[in-house]
């Protein structure tokens, strides 16, 4: 079944939501190691930006993941986040994500009426489709808004998303993500899966959303191609701030959005302040001819993010040992 497209250039939908992943992908490239400055700054320039969601970080498992490596945002505990919001006595809400299997949700998820946090974001791969929706299921009976992002499907053959999608329409999540964690994705190709993930949405009263990286420099025509479709949650972050390429950036698509209540001012502002000072002080993201190389085959970052830790430049040697190991 074809869709319309939804609006025109010139018009704004009321259904859109923004969401700031900056301290959650931009966390990956330094450990989560922002200052309590930045934090409350992003935190302040997010409600003056009319952002909707700012995601805080992760819901990590202390068992799993030792906290001498990482920065408070990898745990997201409520009184490091009360700290920056207090009560949040704003429009903003507040958004954490929470990893299948990397993730103790019932003891660190705490009940709605004693958190500050109003949307758990759910990351899954397709084979861990049902341990996600266990996850959905005890957020939303705690009182969360939910969303689920069902990660690397470039990789994922239709009938396993089809299945998948279909077992995420019937569970009680509030949207399901389209997410293209490769960089992989045309916007044709995304166009195709805009249509599919707002098909199922439609049929189970959902909503769809958008989670784009900037491996071939389209996280952003790639996030308005699948907002011309309908999707209505889409993610970005302050100068596209994201493991490896990163992601659509804010100051785009707020540019972009023609609702008055969006303004990008505020986080330009921001981006002067503190973002040359993050990469000054050493932290590397954004577009680089490794990270396209990672997206055309649609491969795993991973090799990329090694490639340039280790300041070789030899592209070429990397693109065959790249097709050795895609083929």
């Amino acid at each position: 079944m074809g869709r319309s497209r939804q609006g025109s250039l010139v018009s704004f939908r009321p259904d859109i939501k923004v969401v700031d992943c900056t301290l959650r992908d931009g966390g990956l490239v330094n450990n989560f190691a922002f200052t309590d400055e930045f934090v409350k700054d992003l935190y302040l320039a997010n409600i003056k930006a009319g952002v909707d969601y700012m995601e805080f970080g992760y819901k990590a498992s202390a068992e799993i993941f030792n906290p001498a490596n990482f920065g408070k945002w990898k745990f997201c505990k409520e009184q490091d986040i009360r700290s920056v919001v207090g009560d949040n006595k704003t429009d903003m809400k507040i958004a954490v994500m929470a990893d299948v299997g990397r993730t103790d949700f019932k003891k660190d998820i705490l009940n709605k009426k004693d958190s500050v946090i109003d949307l758990i974001r759910v990351a899954t791969y397709i084979n861990t489709i049902p341990a996600a929706i266990e996850m959905l299921e005890d957020a939303k009976k705690k009182g969360y808004e939910t969303t689920v992002n069902i990660m690397a499907v470039s990789k994922v053959n239709d009938d396993d998303l089809d299945g998948g999608l279909e077992l995420l329409g019937q569970s009680s999540v509030d949207a399901i993500y389209l997410v293209d964690s490769f960089g992989a994705f045309y916007p044709e190709q995304v166009e195709r899966l805009s249509d599919k993930y707002l098909n199922v949405a439609a049929k189970y009263n959902k909503k769809v959303g958008i989670h784009a990286h900037n491996n071939q420099q389209l996280a952003f025509a790639n996030t308005i191609e699948a907002l011309t479709r309908g999707v209505s949650y889409l993610d970005a972050t302050v100068s596209g701030m994201g493991r490896g390429a990163g992601n659509c950036y804010m100051e785009l698509l707020l540019s972009f959005l023609r609702n008055p209540k969006y303004n990008k001012i505020a986080i330009m502002n921001f981006v002067e302040k503190h973002m040359q000072k993050l990469k000054d002080e050493g932290a590397v993201w954004g577009y680089d001819i490794p990270y396209l190389l990672t997206g055309t085959l649609n491969s795993h970052p991973s090799s990329a993010i090694q490639f340039i830790k280790e300041k070789r430049t030899d592209y070429a040697m990397f693109y065959q040992e790249l097709i050795d190991n895609v083929l």
